[in-house]
Parts: structure tokens; sequence; C-alpha cells
């Protein structure tokens, strides 16, 4: 029965469809009734010759067909780009990798060590301070004779944009003692005097060596830090050549400020090395060279008062007698 009542209604709409010009098995109209299921699909159908709508032609309710996505290898080359750019600009900016190619900074750093730089600071008029680590550009010669790198060109790519320590420059590493307006000296073994004032440098300088070196061509010094310069040593003290062994430079053995790249703060290569780079406590007493001055002023300042005091008491007293 169910069978015979299917057939029968299939009869009956075949009579209604058969002197309409689309039939109901017309494909157009099938596809517009799939891809937008919109009752009036069918009479757009007839309208248009029996060809299905085309993307925003058809009724108002059709829904417009997604844009096609780009494929990964087509936006990879965008993506590299992109972060070839950010690369450059954070070496730029932002922070630098170095490499440690020496033992002049041991034990705080040890030769292959690669540490971060900060260059932003620099750029909103940050100045080195005593006991900062700092890279600073060859001021004036002080890396003669040493072997020169020949990195490969992916090297040299990488070190451009920052991804790899510069293999090319002429950087060094040490740490800052004195400022402008400073006097630094070493007499003996030590210890390191910053306008009169020890350093306890026990936490940093290599173990086994002296705060100051008993030689004749530079370990022993005192010296005035011009302003607008630093001056710099190794923490390995027998085994760097610092500003105590350039002096005859043009420099006098300082750093101009405008050659410093900035504060190395972290050490981030290899993991098991992984750790800051503070500034010793020593440093953090007072060291201005005004202070300095300031400390000897009250017994200036009394001797100055006695003077005239004196004086005038040996008037009164000559004047008396005259009477």
């Amino acid at each position: 029965m169910g069978d015979v009542a299917v057939g029968a209604r299939s009869g009956h709409d075949g009579e209604e469809h058969r002197g309409r010009p689309v039939e109901a098995a017309d494909p157009a109209a099938d596809g517009a009734v799939t891809s937008g299921n919109d009752p009036g699909a069918a009479g757009d159908g007839e309208g248009s010759g029996g060809q299905p709508p085309t993307d925003g032609q058809g009724s108002g309710g059709a829904s417009p067909q997604p844009k096609k996505q780009r494929s990964f290898w087509k936006e990879l080359p965008i993506l590299i780009g992109i972060a070839l750019v950010l690369a450059l600009l954070i070496k730029t900016f932002l922070v630098q990798a170095f490499s440690i190619p020496s033992d002049s900074m041991q034990n705080t750093l040890q030769q292959g060590d690669r540490v971060l730089v900060d260059k932003l600071t620099p750029w909103f008029g940050s100045e080195p301070e005593r006991g900062e680590v700092v890279v600073f550009h060859d001021p004036d010669n002080w890396l003669a004779g040493e072997p020169t790198p020949d990195p490969n060109a992916l090297q040299t790519f990488l070190s451009w944009i920052g991804l790899m320590p510069s293999a090319e420059e002429k950087d060094l590493i040490k740490r800052v003692i004195g400022v402008g307006g400073d006097t630094v000296e070493c007499q003996g073994t030590g210890p390191l005097k910053v306008n009169g004032k020890a350093l306890n440098e026990a936490s940093y300088v290599y173990p086994g060596n002296t705060p100051c070196s008993q030689d004749d061509t530079g370990g022993q010094f005192k010296v005035k830090v011009p302003e607008g310069y630093i001056w710099v040593m190794g923490d390995h003290r027998q085994n760097s050549r610092d500003s105590r062994y350039n002096q005859s430079d043009k420099n006098h053995g300082m750093v101009p400020v405008d050659k410093v790249v900035g504060r190395a703060i972290v050490i981030a290569w290899p993991i098991n090395r992984w750790n800051n780079l503070p500034v010793p406590g020593t440093f953090e007493q007072n060291l201005d060279a005004r202070s300095a001055a300031l400390t000897a002023a009250p017994q200036g300042l009394a001797l100055a008062g006695a003077v005239p005091l004196v004086l005038w008491r040996r008037q009164r007293i000559k004047a008396a007698r005259d009477r």
C-alpha cells in the first residue's frame, strides 16, 4: 500500500510539471537548492535560461562563497621576511648577542659564553655606570695582533640580523671601574681605589689574582677619568689587556662613552651557565668624587675659620700692649 501511494503521488507531480519549461530533475535547479537552500532559486533558474546563479547575482538570500585561503608555502616567504625584519630591529635597538672570545673576564664570564647586551637604554641617554659589564668597540687598536675571524656567508648573514654573535666587529667586554670625574688608583697589590675609597672585589676578581698587578707596564697607576670617558678593567686581573695597558694610546687608556655598545645583562648560553650580570655590592657605596671632597671640607672650613680668629686675637693682644 505504501509503495502504491508513493507511486500515485509521483505521477500526480509529473503531470503538474509537464507543461513547465524546467523539469524537477533539472540539474540547475538541484544545484541552486543544494548551494543556497533557497525556495526562490528555481524561479531564478528559469529567468537565467536554466543556468545556476553566480556569486552576487542570485537572490538576495544567497551567501557569497568563502575566499580561498592562501597555501602555507605561499605565506612562508612573507613570514620569513617579517621575522628577519623584526630580528634586525631587535638587534639594532633592543638587544644583541655577543660571544666571549677570551679569558679576561673569568670567572664572571668564560670563553665561549654568549651574553645578551642591552642596547635600548643608551638610546634614552643612559651612560655606563661603575660596576657594569659593558661591550664596546675597540677604542684605539687594543686588539692589534689578535687573530681575525673568517666567518662563512651564513655566519655573516646571521650575525647581521642578530641571530648569531657578531664575528667581524672588533668588540671588547670589560667591567666599568671609573666614570667621568673619578680618580682610580692601584698601589702594590691593592686594593683598587676609586676616589680614595677601597673596593672589595673578592666576589668577582679571579681567584688567586690580586686586585692590582705589580709591574711597570701599567699595573701601578693613578689616573683621573675625563668627562665622557670610562676606565675599564677585566675581572681576570693578571690576564686582561684593559685600560691599564693601553695608556699610551690616543685616549690614555680611557674608553669614549660613544664607543660603548651597551651593558651585558645576562649569560644566555650555554644553558647551564645561564645567569644575570648584576652590579657588585661594593659599588653601592658612595664613590662620587664630590662626596670625597665634601668629606675633607669640614677640616678645611675649620682651618679657614680659625685663621681670621687667630689674627684678630693677635691684634687685640698687640693693641693692649701698646697702651
